[in-house]
């Protein structure tokens, strides 16, 4: 039976389960943009946002914390000094996965995780306002006002 058994085994030991969370981590981290499959995604997320909220308090100990999961020092310092810096007012959801086609050899489901800050095209439409979109019609633009006009003289006249 599978009672409280959350995790995903992702077919492999333990041990070397540890070390692909920890290597995916480490590159996600890096690169803050990984391609992979769906479910290796989800077991990373599961791995990776605790870590990113860990180094919102830059101490000794958090480091420390952090590097005995990633076990990678270069990783570690842009943890906490870019994305740190990036996250301080998130309350939590740092990464986001993007479906994909499914690869061609085994038809496993593909997808990108990536770090939410960080994706520069989603963050160039929020910060760009859309333009207001004007939709031609048949009528005149100068019709509708004078009717509007028209009405309202009628409505204060009566009284």
């Amino acid at each position: 039976m599978r009672h409280g058994k959350k995790d995903n085994h992702l077919g492999r030991t333990s041990s070397h389960r540890s070390a692909m969370l920890s290597n995916m981590a480490s590159s996600l981290i890096l690169h803050k943009r990984i391609s992979t499959t769906l479910a290796k995604a989800k077991e990373l997320r599961k791995f990776v946002e605790p870590l990113i909220t860990k180094s919102k308090a830059d101490n000794t100990h958090s480091r420390r914390t952090v590097f005995s999961y990633l076990q990678n020092k270069e990783s570690v310092k842009v943890l906490f000094d870019e994305i740190s810096e990036k996250i301080t007012n998130r309350p939590g959801g740092y990464t986001r996965i993007i479906k994909m086609e499914n690869r061609l050899g085994d038809n496993a489901q593909m997808c990108i995780i990536e770090l939410v800050d960080y994706n520069e095209a989603l963050l160039k439409e929020v910060a760009a306002p859309a333009k207001a979109k004007t939709r031609r019609s048949k009528k005149s633009a100068d019709s509708k006002p004078a009717a509007d006009a028209a009405t309202s003289t009628d409505e204060t006249a009566g009284e």
